[in-house]
């Protein structure tokens, strides 16, 4: 007899043998490999309604929807962030066309880390590849409400920033905690800027948390906010560094569990992050993901070395987990009236961060001056400067933009002087339009 998927299922697979790190950074080539092999020999082509997709290349225009590169798109990028993103792009359409209800795209590298900004490299990530994929969809199918929720066990820092300000973008990430682990952010009081108070939700977890702590989050947390929000689409940053075998983090997430998660957050969509247990992790994980993303019994998916009570939670863990959870979603339930306050004051808000690019050794100063504004998510421009010597401007109109953001960030651009900064660009969403101006000396 031959089995069928519930849920018709899409696959893209993307190992980018020719893409690599170093020889020793866990972000290397052989990552897939075993994973591959354990798909195809698990027959899982062979289920009725399991569907593989050749990925195909992103555009320089996709990535220009959410990215500004520095100084362009190829400078930072190789061809396998192309096809990563391609990938993604296309599990999406092939979910958005209705040939399949549910994809999942193994795909590197991977993206989380990739801030609006992209100088260099950070978090082995050069360009958001979620965030590209949805920008294209938004474009080209008119979604509109879009939840992503990152289960990488290092919390999506890039991310975050790239929907800061997106009050229809609800992004929920659910990691290790900060003080633990890279990038050191990603705690509960991070909720989105003014415009959007509320859709950044960060649930941070203790070293050591099991299953039993992860899918609390998802049942107490995550899910009633997902219900309450309504998304057009649910995209899972799909990161299996939480495993207990993982060599760069601190807990102890199962095969099971993730199947688990999978099925109880049933996303449309699913984009590989990270995850550096090769052999003792991702070709169980994955199978397990696919499968419950199929809607097939996954109970026979176990690690060889699985032991369930060794990596039983403790009781300390676990209050920890249901005060963070219950912050967290106190936090959602206030955002409304807080955001409201804060649009009742001054029009523009500022502020200065540093960001390092641990992968190239790149430093960068931000200053963001962004638009309070009742009637949409509010134009910002951010002055950007690395210690490569390159100084930026970018100027973003966001997608829904009232008339007055609109002539903001239009007037922004034509105050620019060249001679200050050696690009300038102009992101500007409600006309799909990319603007860059150069400095005669860049």
């Amino acid at each position: 007899m031959i089995l069928k998927a519930k849920h018709k299922t899409g696959l893209v697979f993307f190992p980018a043998f020719d893409w690599a790190i170093s020889p020793t950074n866990p972000e290397r080539e052989e990552r897939l490999l075993y994973t591959q092999d354990q798909v195809l020999e698990e027959g899982l082509f062979d289920i009725d309604g399991i569907t593989e997709f050749k990925p195909d290349l992103v555009t320089v225009n996709d990535i220009q929807r959410v990215h500004f590169c520095v100084p362009d798109e190829w400078a930072v990028t190789t061809e396998s962030h192309f096809i990563s993103a391609g990938g993604a792009k296309t599990i999406g359409m092939a979910v958005l066309d209705r040939k399949v209800d549910r994809g999942f795209a193994l795909v590197r590298p991977p993206g989380h880390h990739a801030m609006r900004v992209v100088h260099g490299s950070r978090g082995f990530c050069n360009i958001n590849i979620e965030a590209v994929m949805i920008e294209y969809l938004r474009q080209a199918y008119g979604i509109d409400r879009v939840a992503i929720v990152d289960t990488d066990c290092h919390h999506g820092d890039g991310t975050q920033d790239i929907y800061w300000h997106d009050p229809d973008t609800l992004f929920i990430s659910i990691h290790q905690d900060g003080r633990t682990l890279y990038p050191g952010s990603g705690f509960p009081g991070e909720r989105g800027g003014s415009n959007a108070l509320g859709t950044t939700i960060n649930i941070p977890l203790p070293p050591n948390t099991s299953e039993e702590g992860f899918l609390y989050a998802i049942k107490n947390t995550v899910l009633p906010i997902l219900a309450d929000f309504k998304p057009d689409i649910i995209i899972n940053s799909a990161g299996q560094d939480n495993h207990y075998s993982d060599p760069i983090t601190n807990m102890n997430f199962s095969a099971q569990g993730y199947a688990a998660l999978t099925e109880m957050l049933k996303p449309d969509i699913a984009v590989l992050e990270g995850g550096y247990s090769i052999e003792g992790a991702l070709p169980y994980v994955n199978v397990g993901i696919i499968l419950a993303m199929a809607g097939i019994d996954y109970s026979g998916v176990t690690e060889p070395d699985y032991d369930r009570l060794a990596l039983r939670q403790s009781p300390e863990v676990t209050q920890v987990i249901e005060r963070v959870c219950d912050t967290t979603l106190s936090y959602w339930q206030q955002k409304d009236v807080k955001r409201s306050q804060l649009l009742m004051g001054e029009r523009f808000e500022e502020h200065t961060r540093h960001i390092y690019y641990d992968t190239d050794g790149i430093r960068e100063t931000q200053t963001e001056r962004n638009r309070l504004c009742p009637d949409c998510a509010g134009s910002w421009k951010i002055d950007s400067s690395s210690d490569r010597g390159q100084r930026i401007l970018a100027i973003h109109i966001p997608r829904k933009a009232c008339k007055n953001c609109i002539q903001l960030g239009h007037d922004w651009l034509d105050a620019a002087d060249t001679r200050d900064f050696h690009l300038i660009f102009l992101q500007d969403r409600t006309a799909d339009n990319y603007q860059k101006k150069s400095s005669i000396t860049a």
